[in-house]
């Protein structure tokens, strides 16, 4: 490597180095005036070992120091990364995070567990790396989460409860109408089919028919996510979640036929996939 090219490459770690410390910078002013969160907390140890790592590299591109010295800044550099290793470790005995990427790369669904209590919040994610948090899962979880993105802005979380009992949440990033609220159900009314399942809105509640049988929901049993799905529930424990597609369009008129599709997903801990539905008629 001649001596251009090592001062080009200095530069840029140093930058990098000086970059991830700025961000670091922001992240604990933003967290002390407005609580803000790393939309996963590893991130925070992962920035300080590289900040560390890009500098000590930047240095010895970029400055010609003896042997002596380069030792004692290795010694403090492993020992900087030592450090940040046994914090994130203890951080990961107390805290999962489940963090997944939407497919189009847009959003990011953040929820922390708490290990030890079993209580999880479903943060909303801003710049991908920041995060406030936004609501409680009404139950306590224990085992994995299941993530599975229904659509590019419908994230389905399914989880078991510390009773063992079979939940979903549904985190939605946007609207398929005009951006006021609306009820999917009311959205939804008529008849959908697809794969071998059926499924009916009507005043009376949602209806599912499936090569098992039937599932009847009345309006009290339908847990309604954002705009973008529901969760229908039995007992407390979800049992189906539909969600409108992307090519849904909410219609302003109740007579006016619904445009586009919607999917449902079984809440389930075992592999599982959405079956897309069209609309059959009313």
């Amino acid at each position: 490597m001649n001596k251009k090219t090592k001062q080009i490459c200095g530069w840029i770690l140093l930058l990098l180095a000086i970059g991830f410390f700025v961000c670091q910078m922001t992240f604990l002013f933003l967290h002390a005036r407005f609580q803000v969160e790393y939309s996963d907390e590893r991130f925070f140890y992962f920035l300080n070992i590289l900040s560390i790592v890009f500098l000590g590299l930047s240095i010895l591109l970029l400055l010609k120091i003896g042997k002596k010295q380069k030792l004692i800044g290795g010694m403090v550099i492993v020992l900087f990364i030592l450090v940040n290793g046994i914090l994130l470790a203890v951080d990961s005995t107390r805290t999962r995070n489940i963090v997944r990427l939407s497919p189009d790369y847009k959003h990011v669904l953040s929820i922390k567990e708490n290990k030890e209590t079993g209580q999880s919040i479903y943060y909303r994610t801003y710049f991908h790396i920041f995060a406030w948090p936004k609501e409680t899962l009404p139950y306590k979880t224990t085992g994995d989460f299941k993530v599975y993105w229904l659509a590019n802005d419908v994230a389905a979380v399914t989880y078991r409860a510390a009773d063992h009992t079979i939940h979903q949440y549904i985190a939605t990033y946007g609207d398929r109408g005009d951006g006021g609220y609306y009820y999917v159900g009311p959205s939804i009314y008529g008849r959908w089919s697809g794969g071998n399942i059926e499924v009916t809105s009507s005043q009376d509640g949602i209806k599912v028919i499936h090569n098992d049988g039937m599932d009847s929901f009345n309006w009290d049993q339908v847990v309604q996510f954002g705009t973008l799905a529901v969760v229908l529930t039995n007992n407390n424990e979800a049992v189906w979640t539909i969600a409108l597609d992307e090519n849904f369009k909410v219609q302003s008129e109740s007579l006016v036929p619904p445009i586009g599709d919607i999917s449902i997903y079984k809440a389930t801990m075992e592999k599982s996939r959405p079956v897309t539905l069209k609309y059959a008629g009313s």
